[in-house]
Parts: C-alpha cells; structure tokens; sequence
C-alpha cells in the first residue's frame, strides 16, 4: 500500500481497477472514497462500460468528498473517435470542513498513484462536472 502525504495509504485495488480502466476498458469509471478510520483511500463504486456521464454524477454523494476517474469518449472535430481519463476531485460544499481537508491534503498523493491521467476537474457542485465541462476540457 502507497502513502499519501497525509499519512493517507492507499489500497492496491485503486491501482488495479485503474490499471484496468486505462488498458482495458473494464470499466467507464471509478468513485474512490477515503476510509477516515483505516486512513486509506479505497474503491467505493465500479461503473460498467456502458454506463454513461449521467450514471456517474449520479454516483457521488450530494454531501460527502469523493475522488473519482471517468474515461471520457468523445469525437474531434476531424471525426475521430477518443477519449480522455479525468480526475475529478469531488468536494461539495455541503461536505464537513474536516472531510474537505483530509481529501485537499491527500488529492495529489492520491492522483499520482495513478499514472495515466490526462485531465483534472475540481468540482463543488454537480454543474463543475456536467458534460459541457468535459467537453470543453478535451481540447
């Protein structure tokens, strides 16, 4: 298990469905949660391949932090078919003071255990995240 800088660990199956997310396409994304009495950051939620933008901003709690990765399928302007990995880190205002600081201190920790990111979004409420703003991150 990695160290986060908080002191944060971080089990080994976020890196596994990860790894699986990015080379395999196992999943369309993955809500990572941190377990404040084990202090590790765990995987909470798997979304299967056909789920879609909707089924994942659905799957972060209204008032609990959240890290999540979602690959991102999307056409460019040459008609190419793409996608993207975003790193969204999930922290809405609603959330507890001392929740939003354990996942703001371990956020960076956490994202470099996972190799492969292309793109962070901060979000504070479910408009940060809609699928406009993946759209307009891609390029």
């Amino acid at each position: 298990m990695a160290n986060a800088a908080s002191g944060m660990a971080v089990h080994d199956d976020c890196k596994l469905k990860f790894l699986e997310l990015k080379a395999k396409r196992t999943y369309r994304f993955i809500v990572y949660k941190i377990e404040e009495v084990q202090k590790q950051v765990v995987v909470e939620k798997l979304g299967e391949p056909g789920q879609t933008h909707e089924d994942f901003a659905a799957s972060l709690p209204a008032d609990e932090c959240r890290y999540a990765v979602f690959d991102f399928d999307f056409v460019t302007a040459e008609s190419c078919q793409k996608s993207k990995i975003f790193f969204v880190a999930w922290s809405p205002d609603t959330a507890r003071v001392r929740s939003k600081m354990i996942y703001a201190s371990s956020k960076d920790r956490f994202k470099r255990e996972l190799d492969g990111i292309q793109v962070e979004l901060q979000a504070t409420d479910p408009t940060e995240m809609d699928l406009d703003v993946f759209k307009s991150r891609v390029n």
